[in-house]
Parts: C-alpha cells; structure tokens; sequence
C-alpha cells in the first residue's frame, strides 16, 4: 500500500475553498474596467464624429457603464440611459411616421428651401428612414477581442491572489 502525505494540505484546502469568491471578485472588477472602456469608446468615438456628430451632446450624455454581480453571476452593461428618444433609432435605424412639428420654443420655426429661408409656425413632416448608425454594437464588436481576453485572464489573476 501506498501512503501520501501532502505538506500544506490546510493551505491548499483554503485556497481551493476561497477560490471562487476571488473569481467572481475578480470577474466582477475586469467586468467594470471594460465597461467603462466600452462607455468611453461609444462616447470619445462613436458618438464623436465617428459614425454621429453631436448636436446637442444628449446621446452622448445619456451612455452610462454599469457592473455587479447578480442572482446569475457577474454582469456588466453599456447603453442609453435616460429619455433620448432617438437613441434607439440610430443604433438600429427604422422608419419615423408622419407628423407636425410646431414651433414650441420661438414664434416660428426657420429652414431653408431652395435657398430661401422659410419662416412658419407648424409645418407637416412626412416621415423619414433612417440607415442604422449603430454606435453600441458596432463598439462592442470592435473591442470583443479585448474583452474576451480580459475576462480569459481573470481566473489566473484569481487563483494568483487566493
């Protein structure tokens, strides 16, 4: 018969015990590192020039990074936050119904036509399509090799602390 005696059998045992704590620690600080990066990717490129120019800056604005650890294990999200209306049209593109557009701030409403400028209460849009402009998707795909890395990495740098 054959008789093994491990040295440092309770520290191993302890470190195996602590393991998946530091994993879903570790999981969880990488998934908000790369959520912000994302956010910030959508932010200083996407919506900075790169596939839409900012016009008052509310798309922009509204892009909001979020990480934890849930019910199911570790989660992280980047999206629209808050009331844009449009944010999910550009991501995605589609089409806007007819409908007036009433001067609501000023007394009338200004646009050129043919080089005249047209001054007018309320006029009557006809709808329009809008191509998709995805700045979300578009990011995440774009930094997927990164992000896969990253999270590949998290259960060495676990075990390395545990």
């Amino acid at each position: 018969m054959i008789s093994v005696a491990l040295d440092g059998e309770e520290a191993l045992q302890a470190r195996f015990a602590a393991f998946p704590a530091e994993m879903i620690a570790s999981l969880s600080a990488k998934a908000a590192i790369l959520a912000e990066a994302l956010a910030a990717k959508v932010k200083d490129d996407k919506l900075s020039g790169g596939v839409l120019n900012a016009a008052s800056g509310a798309l922009r604005a509204s892009i909001v990074a979020e990480a934890g650890v849930g019910g199911d294990g570790v989660f992280a999200s980047v999206g629209s936050a808050g009331d844009v209306k449009y944010a999910a049209i550009q991501e995605y593109g589609g089409k806007t119904a007819a409908h007036e557009i009433v001067a609501a701030k000023a007394g009338a409403l200004a646009f050129a036509v043919g080089g005249a400028t047209i001054f007018a209460k309320r006029v009557r849009h006809p709808g329009s399509a809008l191509p998709e402009r995805s700045y979300l998707r578009s990011s995440l795909a774009e930094m997927a090799d990164e992000i896969v890395a990253a999270l590949a990495d998290a259960p060495r740098e676990a075990w390395e602390r545990s």
